[in-house]
């Protein structure tokens, strides 16, 4: 991309971790996404552990929307009882990146075959924030922030700001 088509911007990065298990010793994909953002210079301003409760969840991802543009839920992706993750935060979203779903399950897809139908990862846009809903495996947090989310994340921010 044409460095004339990025607006300069100051991304922030926000990390939630869904689970009802995972303290902060305890939550290595949280920790993992913190040292990828960090070391793509864009600083964490907010992070928090949730469990695995549709209101709690929205409610965390409004607070971290306040102090962030870039905002990554780990966990409750899946299609077990528990996982409401994407029931707390698609009501959210004012916009749907559509590709991010499909470019995230294409790119697991080759790492752990058709079992990456089971992920419902989604991401969209909120007030000119982007936010991203992936799986909570260490696995899927690193191949989702190094190859899709931080490679693009300005690119989203200046077309979600776009007209501001």
């Amino acid at each position: 991309m044409e460095s004339n088509h990025l607006k300069p911007l100051t991304v922030n990065g926000a990390v939630i971790t869904v689970s009802s298990t995972r303290t902060p010793e305890t939550d290595t994909s949280g920790k993992a996404l913190i040292d990828l953002l960090s070391a793509a210079e864009i600083e964490v301003t907010h992070y928090a552990i949730v469990p695995d409760d549709l209101a709690r969840i929205r409610s965390e991802v409004r607070a971290a929307l306040s102090c962030a543009n870039c905002v990554i839920v780990t966990g409750g992706t899946g299609l077990t009882s528990d996982d409401v993750t994407i029931e707390a935060v698609a009501p959210l979203l004012e916009k749907i990146i559509d590709g991010f779903g499909e470019l995230f399950r294409l790119k697991s897809y080759e790492e752990i075959g058709t079992a990456a139908i089971l992920s419902r990862a989604i991401a969209g846009v909120v007030d000119g924030r982007a936010v991203f809903c992936i799986p909570g495996s260490t696995k899927a947090v690193t191949l989702a922030a190094k190859e899709i989310i931080i490679p693009e994340i300005r690119h989203i921010l200046t077309h979600a700001g776009a007209g501001r």
